[in-house]
C-alpha cells in the first residue's frame, strides 16, 4: 500500500500536501480502496471557510456515498474540476491526480493533529 512520507492523514483517511499555508486533500489509497469504483464527487463549498471536521463535500462509490470531512480549519479556494468528468482519478492517482480540493489554512497549528505516514499505517494496518 502506498502511503507518502512527505503527506500528513487524518483518522477519516484524508491526506494533506502542505505547501506554505495551502494544504492540497484528497484520501488516501486505503479509503479509495475501501470505497471501490468511485463515481461521482460533489464539492458545494468552494470559497466557503469550514472548520477542522465540517463536511466540505461527498464521494460516491458504486458501493456507497461517503461524507469527506476537513483535516484543518481554512477556505476552500479550489475544487478540482477534473473530477466532475474524471471521477475516477481518485482511484487511480489518489495522491496525484485524484486531488479534490485546495484550503487556504487558518490554523497551522492545527498540523500538529495529524496522522505522520507511519501513524497512519499503523492506524490501517
Amino acid at each position: 500500500m502506498n502511503i507518502p512520507e512527505n503527506l500528513k492523514y487524518t483518522k477519516n483517511h484524508e491526506w494533506l500536501k502542505v505547501e506554505d499555508n495551502i494544504a492540497t486533500i484528497g484520501i488516501s489509497e486505503f479509503a479509495q480502496g475501501e470505497l471501490g469504483d468511485i463515481v461521482f464527487v460533489e464539492v458545494d463549498t468552494e470559497g466557503e471557510s469550514l472548520d477542522m471536521e465540517e463536511v466540505f463535500g461527498t464521494i460516491e462509490a458504486v458501493k456507497t456515498v461517503s461524507d469527506l470531512f476537513m483535516p484543518i480549519t481554512g477556505e476552500v479556494t479550489e475544487f478540482n474540476e477534473t473530477l466532475e468528468d474524471e471521477p475516477e482519478l481518485i482511484n487511480s492517482s489518489p495522491y496525484d491526480k485524484g486531488w479534490i480540493v485546495k484550503v487556504e489554512m487558518s490554523e497551522m497549528s492545527e498540523l500538529d493533529n495529524l496522522l505522520s505516514a507511519e501513524e497512519y499505517k499503523n492506524l490501517i494496518s
